[in-house]
């Protein structure tokens, strides 16, 4: 009788970059403001980027997704040089950054709307009533940007990066003018969402909204820090400016 043979195991296909950034300086009129960074983010993954106040974490966040020209170095998204004006870019990637960027003369409703149809998504009435529902803006969708508080306008602005299919989310500092509940709630989606695969690049100043989300940081300063999450929040914890 012939002996059984136990089946192959094929090894894994490597895991393919969602961004990787190489040896990237970001900086204005050829200056650097922080160190040189570099590192590669995956799908199931969130990185964030870390340190004190003016330390250039939205200045590399900004010049990793194409809004500012590096100074030196190079990013690459889902395998391709970062130009945000392709339809690829677009497609994939959800970006918002501390701007209050709206249509003065377009309902809340209306700029839920605009992304989502835009995007493809089919229920789009469904869609915008669910991220209505989870940001607390059911009662305000009639109503225009300019009457809404910095808060609300806050979470219309990421609604609109949820009414809309990505594989990488990019966020600047998404607590900024929420309140605890809603930085818990929001915290717990994205960690959900990371682990079904999203990947996301935020920055962030909250120890605990930290924690949650991340799976791995960056200190960012003179020179660039790799730290684990609990770590990272440790560090940032003495200058929170956004803890009750």
């Amino acid at each position: 009788m012939s002996k059984a043979t136990s089946p192959s195991r094929k090894s894994a296909p490597p895991r393919q970059d969602v961004v990787r950034a190489e040896k990237l300086q970001a900086g204005y009129g050829g200056q650097g403001v922080c160190g040189v960074v570099s590192f590669s983010l995956h799908a199931a993954q969130a990185l964030a980027l870390v340190g004190p106040n003016g330390a250039g974490k939205s200045t590399v966040v900004k010049t990793v997704v194409g809004q500012l020209e590096a100074v030196s170095g190079s990013t690459l998204i889902n395998g391709a040089k970062v130009d945000d004006r392709t339809l690829d870019f677009r497609r994939e990637v959800a970006v918002v950054f501390d701007d209050d960027a709206f249509f003065p003369a377009l309902t809340v409703e209306e700029h839920l709307a605009i992304v989502s149809a835009g995007h493809g998504v089919e229920d789009v009435e469904e869609t915008i009533a669910a991220e209505l529902e989870f940001f607390g803006l059911s009662a305000l969708g009639k109503s225009r940007p300019y009457n809404l508080s910095s808060g609300q306008r806050r979470r219309m602005l990421l609604a609109s990066a949820f009414v809309r299919p990505r594989s990488l989310l990019v966020l600047d500092e998404p607590e900024q003018r929420l309140d605890t509940a809603m930085r818990h709630r929001l915290a717990t989606r994205l960690r959900a969402e990371v682990d079904a695969g999203l990947a996301l690049l935020l920055v962030t100043h909250d120890p605990d909204f930290l924690a949650t989300v991340a799976t791995k940081a960056l200190f960012i300063a003179d020179t660039i820090h790799t730290m684990t999450p609990t770590q990272a929040a440790t560090a940032i914890a003495s200058e929170n400016p956004h803890a009750d």
